[in-house]
C-alpha cells in the first residue's frame, strides 16, 4: 500500500444490485426462492443455508424495528406523528410478507437493503433511481398520494445513507429514461440541503429543463451535487469482450468513479490502482548512468516498468477473484443478482461479466515531467541530463535547485491547449490503455483502463521523491486525470474540459474531470448558463464523469484556516463529498489547489 499499486487483494467489489428483483418478490419472496433452490440443488447446501440466514436476519431486523416504532407509538401524544408511527408501522409489516405495493413500501424496502448491504460490506451501490420507482409512483399518484408527500418520502430515503444513484440516461432500447420522478428527486434532495450522491447521465436527448434544475442547485446549494456522467463515452464499455450495447446502455454511475450493469456485472471497481509517478521514477533513475541519455530512452524505461505494474496488478485481481467466494461470500448482493440464487453460486463465481477497472494515478505529474524534460533538455537546450538529474535527486534544495525547478515547472503543461504536456498526456493514456487491453486475463475476466486516484493522491505522493515537472519530494501527486495545480491562468475551467476529454481511455470506464470553481457571475448573470455549456462540451467530446464544485473563493480559502467557523461548507473531495472542516488539512489543500476561477 502506499508505493507503486493497490493490486484489489482484500478490496470491496463495487458491483450494483438489480432492484426490480427484490422489489418484485420482496423479503419473504427472497426466503421462498431461496429454499426452492436449496431443495433443488441439495449440493450447494453451505451456500443455500448462509442466504437464508442472511435474509431470516433482515426480517428479524425490521421486526424488531416495528416493536420499538410501537413502542414509541404508544407513548406518544401527538396526533401527527402518531400518524407518521402508525403508517411506518403498517409499511413495514407489509414488508415482512409480501413485495412492496406502494411508493413508501417501495422507498422503505430499498433502505432496508442498503443499510443491510452497507452493514455487511460498505456497499454503496444504488440504482437508476427514477425509473425503477416510476410504477409505484404513478400508480400511488392515482391513489391520491400528493407531490408534497412523495418529496418527503425521497428525502428520507436520501438522508438514510448516501449511495450512489442514477436519474434519467437511457433504456435498453435506446430511450430517454427522464420522466417526472427525476425533477422530483432533484427537487427532495434540494430541500434536504445537505449533500447527496446523485449522477445524472446526459445523452443527446436529456431535456434541457433537467440539465438546468440540475445545474441551479449546483449554483444555489453548492453542496457538489449533482454529478454527470456523459452517454457518449459512457457507451464505449461496449467494446469490451461480450459485452452488448444493451448492456452498455444499463451500466449506470453507482460510486466515486465507477460504474455497472445491474445484476450481472462484479467490476471490482476503484479498488486497483497504479501510481504511474512511482512508475516513471524508477524509470527516470533507471537511465540516470546511461550515457547514452534521452527521451526515447526515458520513456521506453517508462513502458517497460508500467507493463510490469499491470502484471502485478493482475496476479492481485486474479489471487483475490479466485478466493472471494470463500473469503468473503457476498451474501447480501447475492440476493439481487442474476443467477446467483439459481445456480447456488456466489457473483464473485457467476457474473456475466468480470470487467476490472485499472485506474492510472498522476497522469500530469507524468506528462508535465516528460514535456519539461522534453523542452529544456532536448529542445531548448537550456539545461543538461546531469544537472536535471541532481536538481530532481536534491529535492530542488542545491544553490541552483530553485532555479531549475522554475525552469521545470514553467514549461509547457498538460491541459494548457495543445501544448507539448497535452501531447504527452494524450500518448501516455493511449499506451496505458492499449498495455491494459492486452493483458491477458483467465476465466473471461478482463482489464477496463481509467485514470482516478480518490485519496490515493496524498498517499502515492509520500511513495515518490521530487519530479522533473517540479514537484517536491513526498508532496501529493496530481489528482486523476486534473492538471497539475497553476498550469493556466485564463480559461483554465474551459481548457481543463478540452484537456481530460482528449486522454479518456475508451473502453466506458471513467476518467473523471474534477472542477472546483468560482464562476465569479452569478447564476442569473449568465453563470447557469456558462456551467452548462462547459459540462456539455466535455460530454460531446467524450467525457465520462464531471464531479464538480461551484464555490466561492474567498468562502473557501478563509474556510481552510478556520474550518470551524464553517461547519456547513461541503465539498465533493472526489466522487465523495464531505464537511470541509472534518477533512484533514491535507485534503482541504488538495481542494484549494485545485481551483479555478471563471471560465
Amino acid at each position: 500500500m502506499g508505493s507503486g499499486t493497490y493490486n484489489g487483494i482484500g478490496a470491496d467489489a463495487h458491483f450494483a444490485c438489480d432492484f426490480s428483483i427484490g422489489l418484485e418478490l420482496g423479503f419473504s419472496g427472497l426466503l421462498d426462492k431461496v429454499r426452492y433452490y436449496k431443495n433443488k440443488h441439495t449440493s450447494q447446501e453451505e451456500f443455500y443455508e448462509a442466504e437464508e440466514i442472511t435474509v431470516l436476519a433482515i426480517l428479524e431486523f425490521i421486526s424488531r424495528h416495528i416493536e420499538m416504532a410501537q413502542e414509541l407509538l404508544n407513548r406518544e401524544t401527538r396526533a401527527e406523528l402518531q400518524e407518521s408511527l402508525t403508517e411506518m408501522i403498517c409499511a413495514n409489516e407489509q414488508l415482512l410478507i409480501s413485495p412492496p405495493k406502494t411508493f413508501l413500501e417501495a422507498c422503505q424496502f430499498i433502505a432496508w437493503f442498503n443499510t443491510v448491504s452497507r452493514i455487511y460490506d460498505r456497499d454503496g451501490a444504488g440504482m437508476n433511481l427514477d425509473a425503477v420507482l416510476m410504477p409505484y409512483y404513478e400508480n400511488d399518484r392515482k391513489q391520491g398520494l400528493t407531490e408534497e408527500k412523495a418529496c418527503f418520502i425521497l428525502s428520507n430515503l436520501l438522508v438514510n445513507d448516501p449511495h450512489y444513484y442514477q436519474i434519467s440516461g437511457i433504456d435498453r432500447d435506446g430511450y430517454d429514461l427522464t420522466n417526472d420522478l427525476s425533477y422530483l428527486i432533484l427537487k427532495a434532495a434540494h430541500k434536504l440541503n445537505i449533500s447527496t450522491n446523485l449522477t445524472i447521465r446526459i445523452h443527446e436527448h436529456t431535456p434541457p429543463e433537467l440539465m438546468e434544475q440540475a445545474v441551479s442547485y449546483l449554483f444555489h446549494d453548492r453542496h457538489g451535487w449533482p454529478r454527470f456522467s456523459g452517454n457518449k463515452g459512457v457507451m464505449k464499455y461496449a467494446r469490451n469482450e461480450g459485452v452488448s450495447i444493451e448492456d452498455a446502455r444499463s451500466r449506470i454511475a453507482v460510486g466515486c468513479n465507477w460504474m455497472a450493469v445491474p445484476g450481472l456485472e462484479y467490476p471490482l471497481n476503484d479498488c486497483t490502482k497504479i501510481n504511474g509517478v512511482r512508475v516513471f521514477e524508477v524509470a527516470f533513475y533507471e537511465m540516470e548512468h546511461m550515457a547514452d541519455k534521452s527521451m526515447a530512452r526515458l520513456y521506453e524505461f517508462y513502458e517497460d516498468h508500467m507493463k510490469k505494474a499491470i502484471d502485478i496488478i493482475a496476479q492481485g485481481i486474479n489471487h483475490h477473484l479466485d478466493h472471494q467466494h470463500a473469503m468473503m461470500p457476498e451474501l447480501v448482493m447475492n440476493l439481487m443478482m442474476r443467477d446467483t440464487i439459481e445456480f447456488g453460486e456466489d457473483i464473485s463465481v457467476c457474473a456475466k461479466h468480470f470487467t476490472i477497472g485499472v485506474d492510472g494515478a498522476g497522469l500530469a505529474t507524468i506528462a508535465d515531467s516528460f514535456s519539461a524534460l522534453e523542452q529544456r533538455i532536448e529542445r531548448e537546450q537550456i539545461l543538461t541530463w546531469e544537472e536535471a538529474y541532481a536538481a530532481v535527486r536534491s529535492n530542488f534544495e542545491t544553490p541552483a535547485g530553485e532555479r531549475i525547478r522554475l525552469m521545470l515547472k514553467s514549461s509547457e503543461r498538460y491541459c494548457q491547449g495543445n501544448s507539448l504536456g497535452d501531447q504527452w498526456a494524450v500518448r501516455i493514456s493511449a499506451d496505458f490503455t492499449r498495455d491494459i487491453k492486452a493483458y491477458r486475463m483467465p476465466r473471461g475476466r478482463q482489464l477496463v483502463p481509467g485514470w482516478f486516484s480518490w485519496s490515493n493522491t496524498i498517499d502515492f505522493g509520500r511513495a515518490v521523491g521530487a519530479t522533473p515537472d517540479g514537484r517536491r519530494a513526498f508532496t501529493p501527486i496530481t489528482h486523476g486525470a486534473n492538471p497539475n495545480p497553476g498550469f493556466r491562468k485564463d480559461g483554465a475551467a474551459t481548457s481543463m474540459a478540452t484537456g481530460i476529454a482528449r486522454i479518456q481511455s475508451g473502453y466506458g470506464n471513467t476518467c473523471p474531470l474534477q472542477l472546483e470553481i468560482d464562476p465569479k457571475i452569478s447564476a442569473d448573470e449568465g453563470g447557469l448558463k456558462n456551467v452548462e455549456t462547459l459540462l456539455r462540451t466535455h460530454i460531446d467530446m467524450g467525457g465520462t464523469l464531471i464531479n464538480i464544485n461551484i464555490l466561492d473563493r474567498d468562502t473557501l480559502f478563509k474556510a481552510n484556516e478556520n474550518p470551524m467557523l464553517y461547519p456547513d461548507l461541503v465539498v465533493r473531495v472526489t466522487g465523495f463529498t464531505a464537511y470541509f472542516a472534518t477533512l484533514s488539512p491535507e485534503f482541504r489543500q488538495l481542494v484549494l489547489d485545485r481551483f479555478v476561477e471563471g471560465f
